[in-house]
Order: C-alpha cells, then structure tokens, then sequence
C-alpha cells in the first residue's frame, strides 16, 4: 500500500528522449505590413456626452440638512459624554488619593 509504483520498464522513457515534440514548420507573419511607410495621426476620439448636474429639490435639501445636523449632534455628543466620563474617573481617582494619602501620614491618630 505505502510501496511506489513505478511504471514497467518498457514504458518508462528514456533519459535522451523527451515528451513534448519538437515544433517544425511553424512560420510567424510579420507584426505589421506597413514597411514603416509614414501614416496619418490617429483621429482623437471625441469627448465623452457631459453628465447632467445634480438637482436638489427643496426637500430633499431639507432633508440633506436634516441628516447633516442629526449626525453632528450624535457625534458631539457621544465626544461630550467621554470627555465628562474622563473628567468624573480623574476626580474620583483624586478623591482616592487624598483618602489614602491622609490615612498613610497619621497611623497613630486613630
């Protein structure tokens, strides 16, 4: 099960010999008949039809705005409630720090 198996001898190729044969005949036509004989320039295309402009109605310009300022509230939002998280833990962490240092410079006073 887990021998290789190699082909029977009569099969096997020859080390001289290859499998792919060789290409014969084979002829190219040349990449261009022209014989380097000057030509016109080529034509330049014509430019692409213009997009039409953009056209805002009045309501969806309002609601264009409408969304604009919801987003800017959201975000201005979420940026105030972190800063006030900061501003609460950094006051809370000096409230810690006054408590500990005043229990750790009178031991003895309790």
């Amino acid at each position: 099960m887990f021998t290789p198996k190699i082909p029977p001898p009569d099969t096997a190729p020859t080390p001289g010999t290859s499998l792919v044969p060789p290409l014969t005949g084979l002829v190219h036509p040349p990449a261009c008949t022209c014989h380097n004989a000057p030509t016109a320039p080529a034509p330049v295309p014509a430019a692409p039809p213009a997009r039409p402009a953009v056209q805002f109605t009045p309501g969806s310009l309002l609601v264009a705005a409408a969304g604009g300022t919801a987003v800017i509230l959201v975000v201005g939002t979420v940026l105030v409630s972190m800063l006030l998280a900061t501003a609460i833990t950094a006051a809370s962490v000096a409230v810690c720090a006054v408590i500990l240092r005043s229990l750790l410079n009178r031991p003895n006073n309790r």
